[in-house]
């Protein structure tokens, strides 16, 4: 076999290694996320729902930045994601236990905690296993990635097609994955973290020397710009399947599928758009489908609303895999892993938690007397993401030098 030959099996192999490490992570949150709320209905925990949701974006404050200095410094980012996948196993099948064994209430909600601070910096740490094996990150990353939303997917349709939807088999289930992905590990090669002759600091080892990313200008827009898009996307699946209802469509999980199948396409091509546009105008792209989504999803018709929720891949894909491509290829490696750690602290944490609880209010506010109010609701986020498009064209020039 002559060597070109050679190079490219190495790459195929290289690449199903990548597939499949996304594919098994997107199925393992699916797994546990989507029933979730219905499980701790079934379960009597319908009080505590608010709190548990709450513990991801508490998680996202904490956990990400500590392990992606870990990830940085001190072990192979493959080995600190062996680790939190065995640990966030273990707080499943507690958690599940727990749940189904009727423990005391907030004892399930604290072992639900420690399990979204296992899995809360695995996303930022995935995507920085995956930059490390790619050649060329801006061509290969988005079809790369798109296998975690086709886990995703798949994910959820074993929990129904096993009934467990409401049961806490899909719990137990997502234990199972999360020891499947710890497994999968040993099959990844090791990358060392860079050698430091230094003795850290306490916010060093905190993660916390991040923050020094937003001294550049064009890192602080796009830091900010992707914490700020998070705020109205917080909206989009508490929201959308109501209204979907209210406009004569029960089948709600399959119509917002629609933004699923999206996602996936968009991600695919992102690889050859990279190559003829700027990131500043995918960034604009994706902002300006998160304006329609919203304006469609205000004119109150099913058409209307189905187009907004189909636009809603393209838009997450455009600005938030997007942004994961920037920090690979404007940030020093020795950062990538904390880079990509507070992405998720500014989006899933600041982002989200504002998100969740100022949609929410503004929800209440266009539902004073039981019938809410479309589209002043969705005027008024498409308004949000209009700001926010105005910021990142004010605030991004693209013409920044790497800081580190």
């Amino acid at each position: 076999m002559s060597p070109p030959r050679v190079l490219k099996t190495i790459r195929r192999a290289e690449y199903a290694e990548l597939i499949i490490l996304f594919f098994l992570h997107g199925a393992t949150l699916g797994i546990w996320l989507v029933p979730l709320s219905t499980v701790l209905d079934a379960h009597g925990l319908a009080a505590i729902k608010p709190f548990v949701f709450a513990t991801f974006s508490v998680a996202a404050f904490v956990s990400p930045l500590i392990f992606g200095a870990m990830a940085d410094r001190h072990a192979s980012p493959v080995k600190v994601l062996r680790g939190l996948a065995l640990g966030t196993a273990v707080a499943t099948g507690l958690a599940s236990t727990g749940i189904k064994l009727g423990w005391n209430p907030w004892l399930v909600l604290a072992l639900i905690q420690l399990l979204a601070l296992g899995a809360s910096p695995t996303v930022s740490i995935t995507a920085t296993i995956v930059f490390a094996r790619l050649a060329n990150a801006q061509k290969e990353f988005g079809p790369v990635r798109a296998m975690a939303t086709l886990g995703w997917i798949c994910g959820c349709g074993l929990v129904s097609l096993l009934r467990a939807d409401a049961s806490t088999l899909a719990g137990y289930l997502g234990a199972a994955m999360w020891l499947l992905v710890a497994g999968y590990t040993y099959f990844l090669p090791a990358v060392d973290p860079p050698k430091s002759v230094q003795q850290l600091k306490w916010y060093e080892r905190l993660g916390l020397d991040a923050l020094a990313l937003l001294k550049s200008p064009d890192h602080r827009g796009v830091f900010v710009t992707v914490a700020l898009f998070s705020i109205p996307l917080a909206a989009f699946y508490p929201y959308a399947p109501p209204h979907l209802r209210e406009l004569g469509l029960q089948r709600t999980s399959a119509w917002m599928s629609l933004g699923q199948m999206t996602e996936i396409m968009a991600m695919f091509a992102l690889g050859a758009l990279l190559v003829r546009w700027r990131l500043k105008w995918l960034f604009a792209c994706g902002l300006s489908c998160g304006v329609l989504r919203y304006g469609f999803s205000a004119l109150d018709t099913q058409a209307w609303l189905l187009a907004g929720v189909a636009l809603h891949g393209v838009s997450f894909t455009f600005v938030v895999i997007t942004a994961q491509i920037y920090l690979n290829e404007r940030v020093d490696a020795a950062w990538r892993a904390r880079a990509q750690a507070l992405m998720s602290l500014m989006s899933s944490g600041v982002g989200s938690l504002i998100g969740y609880l100022g949609c929410g209010a503004w929800f209440s506010f266009c539902t004073p007397d039981s019938f809410t109010r479309w589209p002043l609701f969705w005027g008024g986020l498409a308004l949000t993401v209009a700001a926010v498009l105005t910021f990142f064209l004010a605030a991004y020039h693209g013409r920044g030098q790497k800081p580190h």
